[in-house]
């Protein structure tokens, strides 16, 4: 990758400059081989058989390139500490679902780059992952515009939604099947996933039904639980009910506030939200206007 930038281990602190590249490269690893994957599984062919343009996969070929140029670049920063790709496992049975999960990927990795900014002190880490930031912004613009099933909106929010490490962490481990034993510790934590179990749009003011992969209130189900969307202004809430069982909710979409690829949360506080107070998700919701 050619580049400005020339990223060195801080001596002020080697140890978290450390974690934060690794942590962005853990990302970048997922991201790279998924495309790798996905273009090797289908063809131009297949996707003009699926009603994708050809161009949609000679773009998707460049997205490809820089993502790798993003491995490549962090490793070059790293050198013998950088954590290796792992073992994955992306759900890509048809065109249309590889489309949909690069969708969701790129508009992760925004709000990961987004949510990382102010742990960066040093300046030219900030420089260097704000330059891939708006590539990765560019990325998710144009998939969501010209390359998903419902042609989304590209610019969907007035600002884009940061998310801590362990809430990126909690939605890229779902893709995650195993790692070389060898790759550095990270810092971070997995919440219980949470899942919406309807596909498609929601729409702003209406309820859906999300599942959580443990059980949060045991037995009669009477733990006090919040729902929340995460926002670039801070958290919306939103109206939880609970089935009763600890994993099954059901909760109303605000009618303001949240748009485009939303993320939801549940917590143990209805004033705040952080990873003190998360205890399930994200959940990846995409919120379009009644």
């Amino acid at each position: 990758m050619t580049t400005r930038f020339q990223v060195n281990i801080d001596e002020t602190d080697p140890a978290l400059a450390v974690d934060i590249l690794n942590y962005a490269l853990t990302l970048e690893h997922l991201e790279a081989t998924f495309y790798r994957e996905g273009l090797a599984k289908f063809s131009s062919a297949d996707f003009v058989a699926a009603g994708i343009p050809a161009s949609s996969y000679a773009r998707l070929t460049e997205v490809a390139g820089h993502e790798k140029a993003h491995v490549d670049f962090l490793v070059t920063a790293l050198g013998t500490a950088a954590t290796k790709e792992c073992v994955y496992g992306f759900p890509m049975s048809s065109v249309a679902e590889f489309l949909g999960v690069a969708s969701i990927l790129e508009g992760v990795g925004v709000s990961a780059y987004l949510g990382a900014a102010r742990q960066i002190v040093n300046k030219d880490y900030l420089t260097a992952a704000g330059s891939i930031l708006t590539i990765e912004s560019r990325h998710s613009a144009y998939l969501r515009d010209t390359s998903s099933e419902q042609k989304l909106s590209p610019f969907p929010s007035a600002q884009d939604t940061p998310l801590t490490p362990n809430a990126v962490y909690t939605l890229a481990s779902a893709f995650i099947k195993s790692c070389p034993s060898t790759n550095p510790a990270l810092p971070v934590k997995a919440y219980p996933a949470l899942a919406a179990t309807a596909a498609g749009p929601a729409t702003a003011g209406s309820t859906v039904q999300i599942k959580s992969a443990a059980a949060l209130a045991p037995g009669s189900g009477t733990a006090k639980l919040y729902a929340a969307f995460i926002t670039a202004g801070g958290p919306v809430f939103a109206d939880l009910t609970q089935a009763g069982d600890g994993v099954n909710f059901s909760v109303k979409v605000p009618a303001t506030g949240v748009a485009g690829q939303s993320y939801l949360v549940l917590c143990n506080c209805g004033e705040r939200v952080d990873d003190g107070t998360i205890v399930a998700g994200p959940a990846i919701l995409e919120v379009t206007a009644a």
